[in-house]
């Protein structure tokens, strides 16, 4: 476990060059994760080392599919008939070297029967940029099953762009599954990054209606998506379950509602590995679940979001979401919320180890705003949490060792008086560092030690 003087060395570290929320400038944040101060930025948050890589692909040489030649409807009839002759003008393209090959504009209908519970639709090859013509639609046929890939990749290299992707959520047909009777059907996905595919970009897509996830990203490294709208799926915008240097940045990614967890994104690949992971400037709202959980995630950066509970919107969990013993970095984010979750008005919320109160790094939360939510760390330790503005609710640590606590702001809402009393900076049990903290325009005296747990009295008195 971290020694409080580690903390106090990056407290020094920053009061000498004078930093503050005003003038900072994240730059590009190009780094890695090591809890040691030489490899924290001027503001203390950990330098970010890695990039995903791109896609890059051996020639220039383009093909527009013919859909004469190959006997393709565009029209949105015949799933089978399309899926069979689109699938076979993707495999003579890869076979003849094709690096680009350009969907004609048009509305596909695809799906074929592989087994009881998955349906199948097209595969697209490595060493590919498959380019949709505007307004192209690749649409998943009426189905029964459990599982579905509108497109499935098979290979390194790869490049998807331009178009729509469509499920069937409108239209499923949620047969019961053998065996327990459930009707889930949680599986069926716009785009499956899987099959240990690597260099993959999904760019500027729209992704929508799918009973599943808009993409799955099943061990895979180096996939980026970013430009994309994704939209109306039932379990998840994004599920990465294994993955390493994923970077989801700049897309919009909204109304997830239907079956859990509901989240924007959804880090969670037990036995697997999910590491170096990126989500920078993206818009999350009305995604019943949340926006971002972590539940498996390493070297995890959320940064720069828009998280908007949404007018008529419910979350379950919260915009923020990580479990005990993922390392996250949680900085400038934007967040507002409209009523309370399950876990109340929290626009971070770490869960806790149980009775395992160690935690093997630090988390960091850095210069975040939440409108009308706070942030409650529980049964765990080590935790940096700087320049942020916790409007109208609570900062909250209960039974947690190394809580660094500087240059907050809390305020009060008179819709909740006790807060001003004594939830506004609420502490059970708590060793740790507090400097520099408000509420509202007043300066608050924190009494956090490396030694001496800090209880409030209010706690003990049952407020």
């Amino acid at each position: 476990m971290k020694n409080l003087k580690y903390y106090l060395a990056i407290v020094v570290m920053i009061f000498m060059t004078s930093c503050n929320s005003d003038d900072f400038d994240a730059g590009d944040n190009d780094a890695i994760y090591h809890a040691d101060p030489e490899n924290l930025d001027a503001n203390g948050i950990p330098v970010r080392l890695f990039d995903a890589q791109l896609p890059v692909m051996p020639s220039n040489l383009e093909y527009t599919i013919d859909l004469n030649q190959w006997d393709i409807p565009n029209n949105g009839t015949d799933a089978i008939k399309t899926t069979a002759n689109l699938q076979a003008a993707i495999d003579w393209a890869h076979q003849e070297a094709y690096s680009k090959v350009i969907l004609p504009k048009g509305n596909y209908l695809v799906g074929k029967d592989v087994n009881d519970i998955y349906q199948g639709g097209i595969e697209i090859h490595g060493d590919t940029e498959f380019i949709f013509s505007e307004g192209t639609v690749l649409e998943i046929d009426t189905n029964n099953k459990w599982n579905y890939c509108v497109i499935s990749l098979k290979g390194d290299n790869i490049i998807i762009r331009d178009g729509i992707i469509k499920g069937d959520r409108n239209t499923h047909i949620f047969t019961p599954r053998d065996g327990d009777g459930k009707t889930a059907h949680d599986e069926g996905h716009g785009i499956c990054v899987w099959n240990k595919s690597n260099q993959v970009l999904i760019e500027n897509m729209k992704i929508h209606n799918l009973t599943g996830d808009g993409s799955l990203v099943l061990d895979a490294n180096d996939v980026t998506f970013t430009n994309n709208d994704i939209y109306n799926n039932r379990r998840q915008g994004i599920s990465i379950v294994g993955g390493k240097r994923i970077e989801i940045k700049n897309n919009e990614i909204h109304h997830i509602k239907g079956t859990s967890p509901q989240f924007g994104i959804d880090i969670e690949g037990p036995g697997r590995i999910d590491e170096d992971i990126l989500i920078q400037n993206n818009y999350f709202h009305h995604n019943t679940g949340g926006d971002i959980v972590n539940a498996s995630g390493e070297n995890v950066y959320i940064l720069d979001n828009v998280m908007e509970q949404g007018e008529g919107s419910t979350y379950v969990d919260g915009p923020i979401v990580s479990w005990h013993k993922t390392h996250n970095i949680i900085a400038r984010n934007t967040i507002t919320m409209k009523t309370g979750s399950v876990n109340g008005r929290l626009g971070y919320i770490q869960y806790s180890g149980g009775g395992d109160k160690g935690h093997n790094r630090a988390t960091y939360v850095h210069e975040n705003v939440c409108n009308s939510c706070g942030m409650y760390m529980y049964k765990s330790s080590d935790a940096d949490v700087r320049r942020n503005k916790f409007l109208g609710y609570f900062m909250a640590f209960s039974e947690f060792d190394n809580a660094v606590l500087i240059d907050n702001l809390v305020t009060y809402s008179e819709e909740h008086p006790k807060l001003r009393y004594c939830w506004s900076y609420r502490f059970n049990d708590v060793t740790g560092f507090a400097s520099g903290n408000y509420l509202g325009d007043t300066l608050e005296d924190i009494p956090l030690s490396e030694t001496t747990p800090h209880t409030l009295q209010c706690v003990l008195d049952g407020w």
